[in-house]
């Protein structure tokens, strides 16, 4: 090869492109040795969980968190999340009424990347979120990592309380700005008895 400028490059690329597969693999190897049997256990836990628990007792305590907007858009989206894990937490929202579905996915939606802070099987497709959030914490304060997953946590919750009130508040001005109040004053009805899922005539 000697000085060829054309050689050096070629055999430069061909090592670098090697290395960038190699580190690939390092990491993925660190995965299937970290993270994924976590993941695979917290699932399995959570399932257990509701099994055990009972699916009649999750729909009353899903019903109950939906009663009020502070609970709608903190304790129903967290146990959305905890126990459906994303994306089926959304389904969640069929307990609500017609009005209040918008704001619901919004807060459940915005807390995909919070609740992976502690419990990281609710969005284990997007861990790496949390895992850029945190890779400088553990470089430099290691002991600080469990202090920012439940900062990082609580903020999530605040932060989606605050989404869904605002969303609540939007769908309801959109609502009155589209004439469709009495389309879902019988989706309330509907609700009102019973029917979950509302009306469409």
């Amino acid at each position: 090869m000697g000085d060829n400028p054309v050689m050096r490059g070629i055999s430069w690329f061909a090592e670098h492109f090697i290395g960038l597969f190699n580190e690939a693999a390092t990491q993925f190897a660190g995965l299937v040795t970290g993270i994924l049997p976590l993941l695979m256990v917290m699932l399995t836990a959570m399932y257990a969980i509701t099994t055990w628990i009972g699916e009649e007792r999750v729909t009353h305590a899903i019903q109950w968190a939906g009663r009020w907007a502070i609970t709608r858009y903190t304790i129903m989206p967290f146990l959305a999340m905890l126990l459906l894990t994303n994306p089926m937490a959304y389904t969640f929202g069929r307990f609500l009424p017609e009005r209040y579905k918008p704001a619901f996915y919004d807060s459940t939606v915005s807390f995909c990347h919070p609740i992976t802070a502690l419990f990281p099987h609710a969005n284990a497709g997007e861990i790496f979120v949390w895992a850029g959030v945190s890779a400088g914490v553990q470089q430099a304060a290691p002991d600080k990592y469990a202090t920012l997953a439940i900062l990082y946590f609580l903020v999530g919750l605040i932060v989606i309380l605050i989404r869904g009130i605002a969303t609540q508040w939007m769908t309801g001005i959109l609502i009155k700005r589209g004439g469709h109040e009495e389309t879902f004053k019988r989706y309330d009805e509907a609700y009102a008895e019973g029917r979950i899922q509302g009306v469409t005539e």
